[in-house]
């Protein structure tokens, strides 16, 4: 004798909970890239390590390549996955050179004393892999040139209690930034 079960529609064992299944979407890769997230994801993926060994200086200002290579290598550390080392045979090696460092009169006053100036910082960036494949490229203007040139400018009004000092180190930030910004991946 056969007897009938009856089951409703709602009770049905074989449904899948929508909660089961909105999982089951967000764990399936989309595609067949993966994707990386976060700032992980605009820096290369081969390169671990970085050696910044301490910023050569043309310039009659000595102190202008060590305060450059603090700045560039914290500006490393907090904006990417990468590990500032000591070791010359880290991933891939960052080198830099102060080739100019100057001060430009913008106004004057009626005495002809100096107004308001720009500290002017130029510097000459490299990084390359421990292969030797360079890894900092100028994407607007390709060349076959080893590095890239960097130059900024901050302005400072002596007359206001501002000085040469504080904006050659807010050009000293900047150019870090700068040179960290070329680390990035091209799009």
């Amino acid at each position: 004798m056969k007897t009938a079960v009856s089951i409703s529609p709602g009770s049905c064992p074989t449904r899948i909970p929508s909660a089961l299944l909105c999982i089951a979407f967000v764990l399936l890769p989309s595609g067949c890239v993966t994707y990386r997230f976060g700032s992980a994801s605009i820096f290369r993926t081969g390169i671990r390590t970085i050696h910044v060994p301490i910023v050569r200086n043309d310039t009659f200002r000595h102190d202008l390549g060590i305060r450059l290579t603090e700045a560039i290598t914290n500006e490393i550390e907090n904006r990417t996955p990468y590990k500032v080392t000591g070791d010359p045979n880290a991933d891939s090696t960052l080198t830099c050179r102060v080739s100019h460092q100057s001060k430009q009169v913008l106004s004057e006053a009626d005495t002809d004393d100096p107004r308001a100036l720009n500290a002017v910082l130029t510097v000459r960036s490299s990084w390359v892999s421990r292969e030797g494949e360079l890894l900092m490229q100028n994407s607007m203007v390709p060349s076959d040139e080893i590095g890239i040139t960097f130059a900024q400018e901050s302005r400072f009004v002596p007359e206001a209690g501002q000085s040469v000092g504080l904006a050659t180190q807010a050009a000293i930030e900047q150019l870090a930034s700068s040179i960290v910004s070329q680390m990035e991946l091209r799009w």
